[in-house]
């Protein structure tokens, strides 16, 4: 008899209502080995059509970021399916949610001897495997763990390039601390490599981590990762002090006078100005230009514009009512422009010591 294949199209979400809809590029004669070779995105994906949209909507709550968009992308990608694989995705997923549980209950000898008297040796040990390889936790994630003290030295003795690396994979405020602790001819060379870091091999990654392991004398798995780059820089140095991020940004400034700006433009945006006090908010607008705190407020959230308002006299704030109802539609690239003078100026204020941006370092209340 034939294979059963279903294929649909896909509802305007994305996500088909029912199994008939799941899909994968091609199917075979044997589902167990195609599945073997699936991404752990595209399993999901199948599972999550198979669920439905409401389950499926649900479970996508409940994940990061980065996976949810993984996903996304192979539910995009999804057309046909058999009914085989399907199957088989559903009993993978169903034999290792059960091993989780067993290993919750006794720890892994029982769930091993649970599922070698249900399943038998073979089955329970390549549900195992697989479920031991799930639970694994990188090398990085468990250094959120070892002292601040401890890593700084331990990355002062390494390559740049591994040091960067790291840091990418740690909470910025972390990293920041970090950053503070290290001698300040190494921190320059450090954030220069983080600020240009682009995709990182898996092999790299293997190495990174087997140089932690030796460290830390424990066994870990391995991730790959697309890290660094300068939105990682700026969350590290918005949590620095303020004489370790000038220090940082001229030695970058040095190098790259253009890379230090990327960074420094993503350090504080338009919308930071409402967590600053009002002393300094009020400095800021004393330099700024009517008509471009008008242009910049048309796309602000409301609590800015309260903000903004309520640091202006009451006849400042009505004049500038007036002239952004008078503006009527504007570009984005005008409003965006208006913002950036605004954010110029603070910085500008900062660099002069006239006000302190928002940052979360204790240096801030000295």
């Amino acid at each position: 008899m034939p294979r059963e294949t279903a294929t649909a199209e896909a509802p305007a979400d994305g996500l088909p209502s029912s199994p008939a809809a799941a899909a994968t590029p091609a199917s075979s004669d044997n589902p167990s080995a195609v599945i073997a070779h699936l991404s752990g995105a595209k399993k999901a994906a199948i599972l999550l059509i198979a669920l439905g949209t409401e389950i499926a909507s649900k479970v996508l709550k409940c994940l990061h970021d980065d996976e949810v968009e993984r996903i996304s992308v192979e539910i995009a990608r999804c057309r046909n399916v058999s009914s085989e694989v399907v199957e088989a995705v559903l009993l993978e997923y169903k034999d290792m949610a059960l091993a989780q549980e067993y290993i919750a209950q006794g720890g892994l000898p029982f769930a091993r001897a649970t599922l070698e008297s249900a399943l038998g040796p073979a089955r329970a040990e390549e549900i195992l495997m697989r479920v031991e390889a799930a639970m694994e936790v990188s090398a990085f994630h468990l250094l959120q763990t070892v002292e601040t003290a401890q890593l700084a030295n331990f990355l002062e003795n390494e390559h740049p390039q591994t040091a960067s690396l790291i840091l990418a994979h740690l909470n910025p405020r972390k990293a920041a601390d970090i950053i503070g602790q290290l001698p300040p001819e190494s921190q320059g060379e450090i954030i220069y490599r983080l600020a240009t870091m682009g995709k990182t091999s898996p092999e790299l990654m293997r190495d990174i981590e087997d140089v932690i392991r030796q460290q830390i004398g424990v066994l870990f798995g391995t991730e790959m990762s697309n890290t660094g780059g300068i939105d990682a820089v700026a969350q590290i140095l918005n949590n620095t002090s303020r004489s370790v991020e000038r220090r940082i940004l001229d030695s970058l400034r040095e190098r790259d006078n253009d890379l230090a700006n990327a960074v420094k433009s993503l350090m504080f945006g338009f919308e930071d100005l409402v967590q600053l006090n009002d002393r300094d908010l009020q400095r800021i607008l004393v330099e700024v230009e009517q008509r471009d705190l008008a242009l910049a407020l048309k796309a602000a959230s409301g609590e800015m514009k309260e903000k903004i308002m309520k640091n202006l006299s009451e006849r400042a704030a009505q004049m500038l009512e007036e002239e952004i109802e008078l503006m009527g539609p504007v570009r984005v690239s005008d409003v965006d422009d208006a913002q950036r003078k605004i954010i110029e100026v603070a910085q500008e204020l900062e660099e002069q010591d006239e006000i302190v941006l928002s940052r979360t370092n204790e240096e801030m209340f000295m």
